[in-house]
């Protein structure tokens, strides 16, 4: 089979296509003929040891063993079972459940164990992939390449909206709000759980596409007076953040929030270390929240929101497989809106 493989740290000539046997299902797993597999930064920021190199670069003590063939939000069909799996399953469109875990159900996301398939297994940027049967979930909508855009993006943001227990009276500000995760963050929190949201973003020319979302209010982080434009709109500080950007947005989070207000974090784009004045946390009793990915409880509930229409997919471009480089690259592109997909 056609597959892309990350054979080590560094830039996009670390992707090569390869042609390589196509894997065979062990008991409890199935066969996925790939359809389309969104991209994601977990894959990106593992090749280029962002998460470090050697033996901590990926999710588990371990590291990744290279040649990994990447990818972690797949759609595809059933094409073979393995032992103890029911040939009922043949020929089923289904989403990835993006990891394994031991966990006990509402804690699998922080099990010592939680190994992530285009880290830990291979993953999505090929023609074919083995996964265990369990994990594969009924697709929510009947498009291969609209379903494959939630499954770590969603999750993620899915398990966001309901760490920060957001409600329908309260005002929340999701940085980041045109990408993958930001892009769902907005629709979860506006559409799903009702609150109002501020949506960051860098090119107001995205406003319109941005309210058609659900946000109430569009800003830019380039304004010289983010916070007070903030706190203008809302007429006073807000409820929460979710934020994907990390140090370059951190010091206005902390002073748009109320005392009593939360923020939750999961990625860190614009800055993985900041500064952080202690009495600022603790005179205004703000709740920080640390988020990656979440249960599959959670992920249920977000495919059935996905299905009623609550959410919807936003794609701002797909690839061929054997274009993955050039995915990735257009991927860090600033000014896109959605996510980007690649079709095997």
């Amino acid at each position: 089979m056609k597959a892309v493989q990350v054979t080590g740290y560094g830039d996009v000539d670390k992707l090569e296509v390869a042609e390589i046997p196509v894997p065979t299902p062990q008991k409890g797993e199935v066969l996925v003929k790939v359809k389309a597999c969104a991209i994601n930064n977990t894959e990106i920021w593992m090749r280029e040891g962002a998460y470090g190199t050697e033996e901590k670069s990926g999710w588990r003590p371990e590291g990744v063993q290279f040649p990994r063939i990447p990818g972690s939000d797949i759609t595809g069909e059933i094409v073979e079972v393995g032992a103890d799996v029911s040939e009922a399953l043949l020929g089923k469109p289904v989403v990835l459940f993006p990891f394994t875990s031991s966990g006990t159900e509402g804690s699998e996301h922080i099990s010592d164990d939680m190994s992530f398939i285009g880290s830990e297994y291979d993953g999505g940027y090929a023609e074919y992939v083995v996964w265990p049967a369990e994990l594969c979930y009924d697709m929510p909508l009947s498009a291969y390449e609209e379903s494959a855009v939630f499954s770590v993006s969603g999750l993620t943001a899915w398990h966001m909206v309901e760490q920060i227990q957001a409600k329908p009276s309260e005002t929340i500000v999701v940085t980041g709000a045109n990408g993958g995760v930001g892009s769902l963050n907005v629709q979860i929190a506006s559409r799903v759980f009702g609150s109002k949201v501020i949506a960051i973003v860098g090119d107001l020319a995205l406003e319109d596409r941005m309210k058609e979302l659900g946000a109430t209010h569009v800003l830019s982080y380039k304004s010289p007076n983010l916070a007070g434009e903030i706190l203008d709109v809302n007429g006073g500080p807000v409820d929460s953040v979710l934020d994907v950007v990390g140090d370059a947005l951190f010091e206005t989070s902390l002073e748009v929030l109320k005392k009593g207000g939360k923020f939750c974090i999961s990625g860190s784009a614009g800055g993985q270390k900041t500064q952080l004045d202690f009495r600022t946390l603790y005179l205004k009793h703000i709740t920080f929240y640390g988020s990656v990915l979440g249960t599959r409880v959670e992920f249920k509930r977000m495919l059935d929101a996905i299905s009623e229409g609550k959410i919807k997919p936003v794609i701002d471009r797909t690839f061929p497989l054997e274009q993955a480089g050039e995915a990735q690259t257009y991927f860090k592109h600033s000014g896109k809106l959605g996510k980007i997909v690649l079709l095997a």
